[in-house]
């Protein structure tokens, strides 16, 4: 199928173009910086998915991942705003099988910056109008929102001896998810699944279930 997927340079974005690859798909590649993706089904274009009046021509998308965002940086712009233009712009046509938002566990618990929470919120509403809107083209809209992974972007933290250690203390699995992991899900929630639709996955390692029972012996 042909595919399109924004933030492939790094992270859980090149994971899941390179496995979308792997299975014999065309990956179409957008972000505004270079990738390192060599193979013959993948095409790479460098912009700013802000920047929708100079957006690529792209006709046909089977399955569109939203997976640009940020964090602390223009969050709403970036994360919420962009990625409406991206799936109107690309994903409410006729052609379209499925559509997946990256949307975060902090969209459900509050946590972390209040941009970012703000950001990913607005993405679980949003999926849901889009399920609605394109299930007259038998396609699914579910937004799929990991807790911690182990990207780049995190590594400020993850590298932090003190602050990993306070945050595996919040993580009942006592581990964050593999790019590889998550990238697994965007393919099921997408390729496999053809059912489920206007939904929410969490995929946090059970830290947004996590409480601390405190009771009298």
């Amino acid at each position: 199928m042909k595919v399109l997927i924004t933030g492939t340079s790094q992270g859980i974005g090149k994971a899941i173009a390179e496995l979308f690859l792997e299975k014999g798909h065309a990956v179409i590649g957008i972000d505004r910086q270079s990738s390192s993706i060599e193979h013959s089904d993948y095409t790479h274009y460098q912009c700013d998915v802000r920047d929708k009046e100079n957006l690529p021509v792209i006709d046909d998308v089977e399955i569109l991942i939203n997976n640009a965002g940020t964090q602390n940086e223009d969050d709403i712009d970036i994360n919420l705003k962009a990625l409406i233009w991206i799936t109107e712009r690309f994903g409410i046509q006729a052609n379209i099988k499925s559509i997946l938002n990256v949307g975060s566990a902090s969209a459900h618990t509050g946590s972390e910056f209040p941009e970012y929470c703000a950001s990913k919120g607005g993405v679980l509403a949003y999926t849901k109008n889009v399920a609605m809107r394109v299930a007259e083209y038998g396609a699914t809209c579910n937004s799929m929102d990991p807790g911690g992974v182990l990207t780049p972007l995190n590594d400020c933290v993850i590298n932090d001896k003190e602050l990993w250690a306070q945050i595996m203390e919040e993580t009942p699995l006592k581990r964050w998810a593999t790019v590889e992991e998550i990238a697994q899900w965007a393919y099921f929630l997408t390729v496999t699944n053809a059912f489920c639709t206007g939904q929410s996955i969490v995929i946090d390692g059970g830290e947004s279930i996590k409480h601390n029972f405190v009771w009298k012996e």
